[in-house]
Parts: C-alpha cells; structure tokens; sequence
C-alpha cells in the first residue's frame, strides 16, 4: 500500500477551513513510508479516479455536519470501489461507531486518532486484520484512543490552495486564513458538548514548536490571520500564551483568532490587553443563551450576568466577541428568544453575530451526557441512526415552528447576502410577534456602515449544526461542495 494512490484520505467539512482532518494523518502515514492521497469535498470534486484505485479510504469527520456528508460519500464509494476498506475517525466517529459500522463502515477511529489509523494501514498493507487497540470494527470494539501522540507537522503539500478557504473579512479587506490547533480535547464537561463523551475531560496539548512550524508553512502559502481552532484554547493558558508571545516575536503582522468559554475569558481577564497586544482580533465564546435555566441544564459554568460581563471586557480590551449560540434547547421559551435579541441589541452586539447562530438547535449524539438527565427525558425520542441523533420535541410547538421559520429566513438570507442587521430585526419580529400572538410584520431596515468593520470569517456555519438541505443534495448530484463553499 506504499504506492502514491494506495490511501486516500477525504475530508467532507471543516467549516471552511483548510482540514487537519487529513493534513495530521497524512502526515504521519508519510513519515512511515505511505504516500497517501488527499481529497477535500469542500472544494474539489469528488474524484472518482482516486476512489477506484484505492485499497483504504478514510473519511475525516470532526463535526455534525462532516458525518452526515460522510455517509453520503461511503454510499458513492461504495459503488465506485465496493472492495476498499472505509475507516471513519474523528470526534464524531466514535459517537457513531454502532452506527457506521451497520453500513458504512469496516472500521472506526476515535481520540487521537493517528496512531491507530497508521497501525490499522500497516495491518492491512501486510494482509493482516490484528486487533488494534483505539480501532473499532464489528467484531472487535474497542474504546477511542486517548494516549499522547508523536506529532509530526501537518502536510498540507497536496491540500488546495489557502485562497479556497474562507478568508477574514474586515471591512472592505479580506485576508487569507490559516488554520492550527495548539491542543485537542477538553477539561470541561459541558453536557451538550460532543467532546465529553470522548475525552472525558482530558486534553492534548501540541508541542509548542510543532505549532509554531506549522504556523511558518501556513504565512509561506500565504496566510496573515491564524484561526486557534482547538475547543477551548485556554484550557492550558500558559501553555497558549507561551505560543501567542513566541508568535507575536516570529511574525508580529500576523493576526489571530480563538474560541474559549466565557468563564475563561473573566478567569483570565488580566490577560485580554495582552492578547489584543499580540494581534488577537476577535474571540469566539460559546455563550449558547442568556437563560441562567437553560445554562444550568448544559453545565456551562457561566451565568447571564457572566455573559454581559464578558461583553464589556473584551470591548475594553479592543478585541470583537463572536458569539456562537444554541437558542433552541428543550427549555426555551418565547420569553428566552425575545430576550436574546432584546440583549444582543442593547449590548450593540448586531454585527458580531453571525445571523446562522440564531437557528442552532440542541443536537443530542449517542453518549451524550444529556441523555440520562432527568429534565431531558420530557422532550427525548428515539435514536435516529439514519442523522446520527436522538429526536426531540419541544412542548411548546410555537418553538420548533420558530426554529423552522428561523432556519429558512437565514438561510434565504445568505443566498441573498442580506446584512446581519436585517436579518436580525426580522427574526425579533417573528419572536416578538410569537410572544404577541400576533402575525408578524416584514421588516424593512436602513443599514449603515456603522459596525462594518467587525472582523469576521467568511465561513458563517458551526460545527453543531445540521447540515444545509443543498450541502447534501450537492454530494449526491455532483460530488462536491464547490457551490457552498466560501
């Protein structure tokens, strides 16, 4: 399997960024010998060429909407190479091993998931199919691997070019994006989270010089903004500020970007200016509600007032809060709604909110710490293998016909390149108007240019969301999602 077109690695979805969903392992197949093929869906075509001549293919998939794509692909594959061995690993092919490997898969990798993957490759290289610890098929199950890894820098040599991917929007000037992880898992255990059932609360964190190399290649092809994709890049804060200062001191033009929680962000406040000093311009934080019930129910550790309080720190350290938002989980009510957008408004937070983060709704994946809570159990169905998720309802039908309404006016929106600010005032009026029992009015909206200048990526969805209606439609008509991709 050593000979280039053996291996081939796909990527469905990485929210716009270039994927390290196969740059990481590819790296490490290479560093054994292997000389493995890449594929990125978001961009390139599916190529059918590449699926026949490969003896192994790995679906990469990090999040929701990868594996609901992913499936889509295994289906394709299947008819183009019915003979391969198709792995699926990532954090979302270990929530769905039963699932997967009913149909569409032989094998599934969890965790840190390298070490595993190049172990399965060699046993298969070599006609054996050995248990491998971390590597789950159907006779064998085997729990995802969480030891620490060697990790060689990512190869991004065969990946598509840097201006493909979504790019930083300031104003009027777009900047090309890179894209690193200085550590994954984390230490919380928020209960809607995926990454909980996983890793258990433990975290990995990447060398601090393997970060740094990976960002060199990334300004080589082109990068000036860095995206910190880990899930919270302040669970080791010595550890990301010993990056960010040696950062700053290697490339001090670079900007960056990073997602922690706001209990972090209060925690660590004395750190804000410095940030800011060393190019952070905004920081993604799941807020998920300003309901202090709705947080309780998610473990969130943080409260409404922490919320708000957030907002002033990093307005007073001259960094943009991007908030990213769950408004629809069993316990929301119309008040809940109409209190997210009175707030988001009275705090001047418009233009910081990407419109898409107002339609998220709570998605329940086997092993989800929410599932044996007792407030769950009220609005909790059945397992839906066919999306990888458990039902629910709301006991209020007025809330998921919100949600529907929500989801078809954003995404109309997007297509249309509608402003965040219209967007919002019309999704306020069907809340408001909801909460009236009233029908609600077509709003129409003067936009200046006041909040232009918020930066943000050009990639608007999140990681927890379903997939878009055309984004599955795309990879069964076409085999690509060149038409969605930013």
């Amino acid at each position: 399997m050593k000979s280039k077109g053996r291996i081939l690695l796909i990527s469905c979805y990485e929210l716009g960024h270039q994927p390290l969903g196969i740059a990481l392992p590819a790296a490490f197949l290479e560093r054994a010998g292997y000389l493995p093929d890449t594929l990125d869906l978001a961009v390139q075509q599916m190529d059918t060429g590449k699926i026949a001549r490969a003896r192994f293919i790995g679906i990469s998939v990090p999040m929701h909407t990868a594996l609901r794509i992913g499936k889509e692909v295994a289906a394709r594959i299947r008819e183009i190479n019915p003979s391969c061995h198709i792995s699926f690993y990532g954090l979302y092919a270990s929530l769905n091993g039963e699932a997967l490997l009913e149909k569409e898969a032989d094998s599934v990798i969890g965790g840190e998931y390298e070490d595993p993957l190049l172990a399965l490759v060699e046993s298969l290289a070599q006609g054996e199919r050995p248990l491998i610890s971390g590597v789950h098929t159907r006779n064998h199950p085997s729990a995802p691997h969480l030891g620490h890894q060697l990790l060689p820098a990512p190869s991004r040599a065969n990946l598509p070019p840097l201006s493909q991917y979504a790019h930083l929007i300031e104003g009027k000037t777009k900047r090309q994006v890179g894209y690193v992880e200085a550590s994954r898992g984390c230490r919380h255990l928020c209960r809607h989270c995926p990454i909980p059932p996983v890793y258990g609360g433990r975290f990995f964190i990447f060398p601090l010089e393997g970060v740094l190399n990976d960002i060199a290649n990334l300004v080589a092809l082109g990068a000036t903004h860095i995206t910190f994709g880990d899930p919270d890049f302040l669970n080791g804060p010595s550890h990301s500020l010993r990056i960010l200062r040696a950062l700053h001191n290697r490339f001090p033009q670079l900007s960056f970007d990073f997602t922690a929680k706001v209990e972090h962000l209060i925690r660590y406040q004395s750190h804000l200016t410095e940030f800011a000093d060393l190019g952070c311009i905004f920081i993604v934080s799941a807020v998920e509600s300003m309901s202090d019930v709705i947080l309780e129910h998610l473990v969130k550790q943080h409260s409404r007032a922490d919320v708000i309080h957030v907002f002033q720190l990093l307005k007073q350290a001259g960094i943009a809060l991007r908030p990213s938002l769950m408004p629809f989980t069993p316990w929301t009510t119309l008040e809940d709604l109409c209190d997210l957008f009175e707030t988001i408004e009275k705090e001047d937070m418009i233009e910081h909110v990407d419109p898409v983060q107002y339609t998220i709704r709570l998605l329940v994946p086997p092993g989800s710490l929410l599932l044996p809570e007792t407030a769950m159990a009220p609005a909790l169905g059945p397992l839906d293998a066919s999306v990888f998720t458990y039902r629910w309802t709301h006991p209020n039908p007025q809330i998921d016909a919100l949600q529907n309404r929500f989801s078809q006016e954003v995404e109309q929106g997007l297509e249309k390149e509608t402003s965040a600010k219209t967007i919002f005032y019309q999704l306020k009026e069907y809340a408001d108007a909801a909460r009236a029992s009233r029908s609600p009015r077509k709003i129409k909206i003067q936009v200046s240019d006041k909040n232009k200048a918020v930066p943000r990526l050009s990639e608007p969805w999140f990681c927890c969301a379903e997939p878009r209606a055309n984004q599955i439609s795309s990879i069964r008509t076409s085999g690509t999602l060149c038409p969605d991709s930013a």
